[in-house]
């Protein structure tokens, strides 16, 4: 069912609303309006423009709750803290962290620069003597590079032995040869101009570097190990200044989180001026009962003024929608979300969608066995998970169970308990099977025409509920089609009654259905507007009517798939068991074949049917009665309320 509205107006002095919103509207669901745009025609109004104070602490402290509680923000019980306590908070803990987060910086610069020295070292560490030695050459110049390794051949063979030159090899890899080269400093221009005619690129190493290379880099390493070690001390260090006051984080986040809450509210008020004293306006949409409540709690208060209105009209939108259904029908509350909530002023589908859906559900899922563990497994599933669709699967096991018994299978096994009704699969019943499936979609169509009259009425719309597709003209058509069948496919009917009356309504009731736009109009006394002339409206109109016939006779054969499937449960259970043959020999391979076959095909088989019992819910019944076009029911409260 769908909730009882009331529209609330709350009214006092300006500097009071922070009191009201804490102490009655985090208490009491509302879902606030724009006071300016609601109120505008009987008030006059100002907007409440205030900077909220407490925006930048709480996006701070948002940062620092998610470190502390591992992205958790859900914080219930927590002591009050006032804006300047959360701020001496944060500057406590950035003034300490600031200070490691600059030694850290420190470190990470040291960490880069001997990764630097070791990626100059690495091709050279092979090399036996010491570096420095070489950089303080003063006679011999010298070079540390690489030169390809191409290169490097042709210079080995035509060149380095007519060159005044020495090339020490220190390590190579398949493009690369590393190396220094030696030259007196008379020859060196020449030495220098033809290894760079040989592309040898340079290596500029830095005169840190002492001793041997292998010597270097082990200190290297090493000293590299003890930044690292470091760096993990400063990171505990930093962690533990906010692991070590997460209760103060917390309580912090959690009071301001809801002081700039209730300081947001003022997005949704309006400010209105009488006898030089500014007071606020707040509007929005309560439960009756949630409205009668609050309105006698504030009826001692001296600074809160409180209205209830009846039979409040909108000019913006519609009451919003909070659905209220208890016990086996809440989960299926979010098949309907999942489509669009329903108006306000429209019925609520959720009881019609859990019973025709957990119906047919066993219909075509019809066993004892396999029903009672989806009973059993989604129960405990939406018992402590709260899954929804848990607790959907549990109600549809029932009906599985129930036509089970009426179908004489438990498990797939087709004779360990008498048929209360029949065995879908025997070739008599076959054809049976399907034709009531059939006369069952008839049944849920004309119920569907049934609900739209009846939201139709409700919202006053008379043309649409007395014309149209799914009107009373639509269902009186498909009445008469309906009959006309049945006596014609049953002759023990006797011979179709009265069938000049008949084939009058069916001629009214087409025209009604073809001209159903203006006639609705007029219905409703709005006026006709035919923007395409009335040729093209009446070509439309033909159109649209075969289209609709064709609807009506798809939609009712789409509902063979509910007998086509308890046929193919049966059919794909026979199946396990004649694979396994354990109703001729026990074995333990034939065991093993009818579980594994029965989880196969309770989950598989399952999946399907639950998703072609949604189709047929969604595009057979709800495009002919629901329109989905509600307002989610958004209260205005604290999360620390919640």
């Amino acid at each position: 069912m769908i909730a009882k509205m009331k529209f609330v107006n709350i009214t006092g002095p300006k500097k009071d609303i922070d009191r009201v919103a804490a102490t009655y509207l985090t208490k009491y669901p509302i879902h606030l309006e724009n006071a300016l745009s609601e109120l505008k025609d009987s008030h006059v109004l100002t907007p409440f423009i205030e900077d909220n104070p407490y925006k930048e602490t709480v996006g701070t402290l948002t940062d620092m709750a998610r470190l502390v509680n591992q992205g958790d923000l859900e914080i219930s019980e927590h002591r009050s803290v006032t804006l300047e306590e959360a701020r001496e908070l944060i500057e406590a803990i950035q003034e300490k962290s600031e200070t490691l987060n600059n030694q850290k910086q420190e470190l990470e610069e040291k960490k880069a620069h001997i990764n630097e020295l070791l990626e100059e070292l690495e091709p050279f560490k092979e090399m036996n003597f010491p570096i420095s030695t070489i950089l303080n050459y003063h006679f011999i110049k010298y070079r540390f590079g690489r030169i390809a390794l191409n290169y490097y051949d042709t210079f080995s063979k035509y060149v380095y032995d007519n060159l005044n030159t020495i090339f020490y090899e220190s390590s190579r890899d398949n493009e690369y040869v590393w190396g220094i080269y030696f030259a007196p400093q008379s020859t060196f221009v020449k030495v220098d101009a033809i290894f760079a005619s040989m592309h040898f690129e340079r290596i500029r190493l830095s005169d840190e570097l002492t001793g041997l290379p292998s010597e270097s880099c082990g200190q290297l390493t090493q000293a590299l190990a003890d930044v690292d070690k470091s760096i993990e001390t400063c990171n505990r260090k930093l962690s533990n200044i906010y692991s070590e006051r997460k209760a103060e984080i917390n309580d912090a986040y959690a009071s301001l989180h809801t002081l700039s809450e209730n300081f947001d509210i003022r997005k949704k008020a309006a400010c209105t001026k009488e006898r030089q004293e500014v007071f606020y306006i707040l509007c929005g949409w309560m439960e009756s009962r949630d409205a009668r409540h609050l309105q006698k709690e504030v009826a001692d208060d001296e600074d809160v003024d409180i209205l209830i209105e009846d039979a409040y009209e909108s000019p913006t939108a519609s009451p919003p929608t909070k659905l209220k259904n208890r016990g086996v029908f809440k989960p299926f509350q979010m098949f309907v979300s999942m489509y669009g909530l329903p108006a306000y002023d429209e019925l609520d589908p959720t009881k019609f969608v859990a019973l025709t859906y957990a119906f047919m559900f066993g219909i075509m899922f019809g066993d004892v066995g396999q029903g009672a563990c989806l009973v059993l497994g989604g129960y405990l599933l939406y018992r402590f998970k709260h899954m929804a669709i848990a607790g959907i699967i549990s109600f549809c096991g029932l009906f599985s169970v129930f036509f089970g018994f009426m179908y004489g299978s438990f498990f797939g096994f087709e004779h360990l308990i008498p048929a209360m009704w029949m065995k879908p699969m025997e070739s008599e019943n076959m054809m049976t099977t399907l034709i009531l499936a059939v006369v069952f979609g008839v049944i849920l169509i004309i119920a569907a025409m049934i609900i739209q009259m009846v939201n139709s009425i409700r919202q006053k719309n008379w043309g649409s509920a007395l014309i149209g597709t799914n009107g009373l003209t639509g269902l009186i058509f498909y009445l008469v089609v309906i009959y006309i069948v049945v006596t014609k496919l049953l002759p023990a009917m006797g011979p179709t009654r009265f069938m000049g009356l008949l084939v009058v309504l069916i001629i009214l009731c087409l025209f009604a259905i073809a001209f159903a736009e203006p006639l609705k109009a007029k219905v409703n006394k709005k006026r006709v507007a035919l923007h395409e002339g009335k040729v093209m409206f009446v070509m439309e109109a033909v159109f649209e009517l075969l289209e609709v016939l064709l609807s009506y006779m798809t939609n009712s054969i789409s509902f063979i798939r509910v007998g086509a499937f308890a046929l193919s449960h049966a059919g794909m259970m026979s199946v396990v068991m004649m694979l396994s043959n354990i109703e001729n020999t026990t074995t333990p391979a034939g065991i093993i074949i009818v579980i594994f076959g029965n989880i196969l095909i309770s989950a598989l088989e399952g999946l399907i049917v639950g998703i072609q019992v949604l189709r047929l819910e969604y595009y057979e019944m709800f495009s002919r009665f629901y329109s989905g076009t509600g307002r989610e029911f958004k209260p205005y409260r604290s999360k620390a309320a919640r």
